[in-house]
């Protein structure tokens, strides 16, 4: 053989150079070719080769892509686009070991038999192919390289304790995707690589791992095919995969080829096994580690004579045996599939007239199925383009525009999830492979542009989408900096939020810091610590803000909360008095004990002043040094009650109070009820919530009672509710509802003017004040100690008054201008209604009759023959509520009229029917200094009648008294 035509054979494992040396010899000569198994690592290569020379001397073209610049040089292919007509002095075949595939070796073993450079050629691979290519090709060199570094297996390991710069190699994309989304839940994400990827997005995601973005990496063995990444470890998470027609162990070699991407240059590596992956054997660990495998002995072959003079003589030429004994007939492949489909169909098989014809249906056929759609469907759409190709004549035909730019409209959307965005990059891939083919589009240069635009499109946001889904960016950002030993940048904006290299870490609230809950483990600690760090000075310029703030920036809530704003920024503590209550601030250690004593000290003058400005009336109450003896004593009561007191509860010392101690109480604003004793300044919302709280405090409740809305006069009266929550409120229960304090007295004082005795009906009045209806005031009245009965009678309608008429003599004297006589009447005469035929039945309307009916305290015990009777004072006297009577209680003009409480003057033990004015007498006369007996007008007496005595038949008097009644 020439010298100037030798045939090297670069062999040898991973790791030791022979794609780098092999670039090196390519640029030392003219022209050179050089073959790629992978378009990702054919785009590799290219960007390394135009880096050292300028993209003006090299070309690249792959299946899909095509930049062929005028004075090329260089050409980086794909195995199956290496142009091999060209004549170029170098020619050099990478992982020429797929000389073995059973579905693309016949392509590889093409080149090995056909493909030669007119000085040079290399083959690069493994040394398992030494006896193949020697039996080959003849007169060839073998260089033999040892591996740059050491490779070690290091058994099984979890992915939690994955080290970092690893590999996890999966063999599905249900896989590759589980894998990765645990890896981001537990270390913050990791780069996605697949053969399916652009490499457009192949590239963004080796560069987020490459950067140091992320530590892991997630594949599948595409990384076995000379990509060359910064791995320590390669994990395998699964020891099978499906070859496209069954499940099949992977071969040694394989598992080699894959777990050398670890250990790059003269860094060692390990791999290993992960998750459900059973460990591998000892001898498949001894062959891996010292790099020795079975030698291949069958390349698989395709004739590469083709017959085009008819489609079934075309089949017959793919399928012609071979004789040599190194080689073997492939089995069919996706194109030859095709071709026999579509020869099969009659419109296909009428198309068919010329060698030409048949050329550019296998020229179709050819076309890859990217989409790895069902048999039928990609069929079909060669048949589609087939079809157009053929046109007019000798296949002069060309793919319609419009029909191109509707099925690429369709794909052209940037929006959807992972799997969709997969599937349209699959589509634009078909597109793009029909328009690199010459002559089959009209305007070439615009459909390549068009297509190759659109997958960048899908590229970058199918790259956005697998970021987003498994990188945390926020962790990879702070690992990448605390890697570099770099400060870490914080930032507190205006709303209180953090942000770390630019990252969310969490929002200041008030004076705490609140961290994002979605940062992983592994950074929380990071995370909180950078954030801490620059809250530092924030703390103190915030506490300075928040010491000079007004009061109306401040507010406490219902459960003893205090608020800045809507920031928690302490709680209220019980005092050493009810109406002192303490503050406990909401700081974080780290902002120092000086910030957190100006927070509690701002706080406690809030709730001082608050207390202050709420409970004046109270307040005033008790620094007054004229309040003595009784009246001291009863006003220390009503503050321990915080201004609101149950009447009930202090009757007795109600009744010890003198005339002067109730006007001094009086002067403060102390008003007396018949049922509670309070200040009606505290019975406002403000007081009413301030109050509520701070008793909640004072003893000790887990769950404070909440005030009612503002402005209700009844509120339900819940019965699991103490009734002491309800005073506290301000409202006293009754029947099903509760009432208002102050409300409640209004209808004391009309109620007091009622004879409860002899029954009353509710008056409007009773209704407004109370805004109930009628039944509802029934059920309130039964609460208050009244019985109420319930009737109907006619609905009396207001007559209205008609207008007197003028008589017609009148009417026309007046007309006449003349004066009215004397005799003749002014008026008409008034016509009485005819009666109706039938009256209608009245319309009914309900009414109450209340009377005085309390509840007993206590069954009271029958008496025993002979016992003597209980004193009048030790007898039970109902449990209605005592008035506060007393005559001459307060001075006068004390009060405005009206506004004097009845109950302030004890007549008895029940409210008094209507009394005569001072000065004037009841109608009848008075003998005896008792009423006399007017039948017409009977009169009510408060005790009930006495029983009537036999007639004793020995009295003198016997006749007198059976008369009795009679007369």
């Amino acid at each position: 053989m020439d010298a100037q035509r030798r045939v090297t054979a670069v062999l040898g494992p991973t790791n030791t150079g022979k794609t780098h040396y092999a670039i090196d010899r390519m640029l030392s000569h003219r022209t050179g070719v050089i073959g790629l198994p992978l378009r990702l690592l054919a785009r590799e290569v290219y960007d390394r080769i135009v880096a050292k020379v300028g993209p003006s001397v090299v070309a690249l073209v792959t299946g899909e892509e095509r930049i062929v610049p005028d004075r090329t040089q260089y050409w980086v292919c794909t195995t199956e686009a290496m142009p091999l007509e060209i004549g170029a002095d170098f020619v050099a075949v990478d992982e020429i070991q797929l000389c073995a595939d059973a579905d693309r070796g016949h392509v590889f073993t093409d080149r090995l038999l056909r493909a030669r450079g007119l000085i040079e050629t290399l083959f690069l691979g493994s040394d398992t192919m030494r006896g193949a290519i020697a039996g080959l090709v003849p007169h060839v060199t073998f260089l033999k390289r040892d591996r740059l570094s050491t490779l070690t297996y290091s058994g099984s390991k979890k992915i939690s304790r994955m080290p970092e710069r690893s590999a996890m190699v999966g063999f599905s994309v249900e896989n590759v995707y589980a894998i990765a989304e645990l890896i981001r839940r537990q270390k913050g994400g990791c780069a996605v690589v697949m053969g399916a990827l652009s490499p457009r997005t192949r590239n963004a995601q080796v560069a987020l791992y490459q950067n140091g973005d992320v530590d892991y990496l997630v594949a599948t063995d595409a990384i076995g095919m000379g990509l060359n990444l910064d791995i320590k470890h390669v994990a395998f998470s699964a020891t099978a995969k499906f070859d496209g027609r069954r499940m099949r162990a992977l071969y040694p070699q394989e598992l080699a080829q894959i777990a050398g991407r670890a250990g790059r240059h003269t860094e060692d590596g390990t791999f290993g096994v992960t998750g459900e992956a059973r460990p591998f054997d000892e001898d498949v660990v001894e062959a891996i580690e010292s790099h020795r495998f079975a030698p291949v002995k069958k390349l698989h072959w395709r004739n590469d004579s083709m017959d085009f003079g008819s489609a079934d003589r075309l089949i017959r030429s793919l399928e012609a045996p071979t004789f040599n004994d190194w080689l073997t007939r492939a089995r069919d492949a996706d194109d030859v599939l095709a071709l026999k489909a579509l020869s099969a169909l009659p419109e296909v098989q009428d198309r068919l007239t010329e060698p030409k014809r048949v050329q550019l249906l296998w020229d179709v056929c050819r076309i890859p199925d990217f989409r790895s759609s069902s048999g039928p469907e990609h069929t079909t759409l060669l048949t589609r383009i087939f079809e157009f190709l053929v046109g007019r004549g000798l296949g002069g035909g060309r793919i319609p525009s419009d029909w191109l730019a509707t099925a690429i409209k369709r794909i052209d959307k940037t929006e959807g999830d992972i799997d969709t965005l997969s599937r349209r990059l699959a589509y634009i891939r078909t597109w793009t492979y029909v328009t690199q083919r010459k002559n089959w589009v009209e305007d070439e240069t615009h459909w390549r542009e068009e297509t190759r635009a659109v997958e960048d499109r899908l590229s970058d946001a199918l790259h956005a989408a697998l970021t987003q889904r498994f990188v945390d960016r926020r962790t990879s950002v702070l690992l990448r900096r605390l890697k570099q030993k770099e400060a870490l940048v914080a930032e507190v904006n205006d709303k209180g939020e953090v942000t770390v290299e630019g990252e969310f870490a969490g929002k200041l609230e008030g004076f705490r810091f609140k961290q994002d809950a979605s940062a992983t483990p592994d950074a929380a600690k990071t995370l909180a610590q950078a954030a801490l760090q620059a809250l530092k000075p924030e703390f103190h310029l915030r506490a300075d803000r928040f010491y000079n703030a007004p009061d109306t920036e401040l507010d406490f809530t219902e459960q003893g909360g205090l608020m800045w704003g809507t920031n928690a920024v302490g709680k209220l503590v019980k005092g050493a008095e009810p109406a002192k209550p303490a503050v406990e601030a909401f700081v974080d250690e780290e902002a120092g004990p000086e910030v957190v004593e100006k927070v509690r000290r701002r706080l406690q003058h809030f709730i001082d002043r608050k207390v202050a400005a709420q409970f004046d009336p109270l307040l005033a109450m008790g620094r007054d040094e004229a309040l003595t003896g009784l009246a001291r004593g009863f006003a220390f009561r009503l503050s321990e009650a915080m201004g609101v007191l149950p009447r009930d509860a202090v009757a007795a010392e109600v009744k010890e109070l003198d005339q002067d101690a109730r006007g001094a109480l009086r002067k403060h604003g102390v008003r007396f009820g018949q049922f509670t004793i309070f200040l009606p300044a505290l019975l406002k919302p403000a007081p009413t919530r301030l109050r509520l709280v701070l008793w909640s405090l004072w003893n000790g409740l887990q769950e404070f009672p909440e005030s009612p809305p503002p402005g209700l006069v009844t509120i339900p009266n819940v019965a699991e509710v103490p009734k002491q929550h309800y005073t506290l409120a301000g409202y006293h229960p009754a029947g099903t509802r509760a009432i208002r304090i102050d409300m409640l007295e209004r209808l004391a004082d009309i109620l007091r003017q009622k004879d409860s005795r002899a029954g009353f009906e509710a008056t409007p009045d009773m209704l407004s004040i109370t805004g109930m209806t009628l039944d509802q005031f029934s059920d309130l009245m039964g609460g208050l100690g009244y019985k109420g009965e319930k009737a109907e009678r006619p609905k009396v309608k207001a007559e209205t008054p008609k207008a007197p008429e003028i008589s017609e003599e009148a009417a026309a004297a007046i007309a006449a201008g003349q004066p009215i006589p004397e005799e003749v009447s002014i008026l008409a005469p008034v016509v009485e209604p005819e009666p109706e035929a039938e009256a209608a039945a009245p319309e009914m309307e309900s009414f109450y009759t209340f009377t005085w009916a309390p509840k007993p305290r206590f069954q009271r015990p029958e008496r025993k023959e002979g016992e003597a009777r209980a004193p009048r004072g030790d007898r039970p006297q109902g449990d209605r509520p005592q008035g506060d009577r007393t005559q001459g209680d307060r001075p006068q003009g004390d009060r405005p009229k009206g506004d004097r409480p009845k109950g302030d003057r004890p007549h008895g033990d029940r409210p008094r029917g209507d009394r005569p004015k001072d000065g004037q007498r009841p109608k009848g006369d008075y003998k005896g200094g008792k009423p006399q007996r007017d039948d017409k007008k009977p009169i009510y007496e408060a005790r009930p009648p006495r029983a009537e005595k036999p007639i004793d038949p020995d009295n003198p008097f016997a006749a007198l008294l059976a008369l009795k009644g009679k007369v």
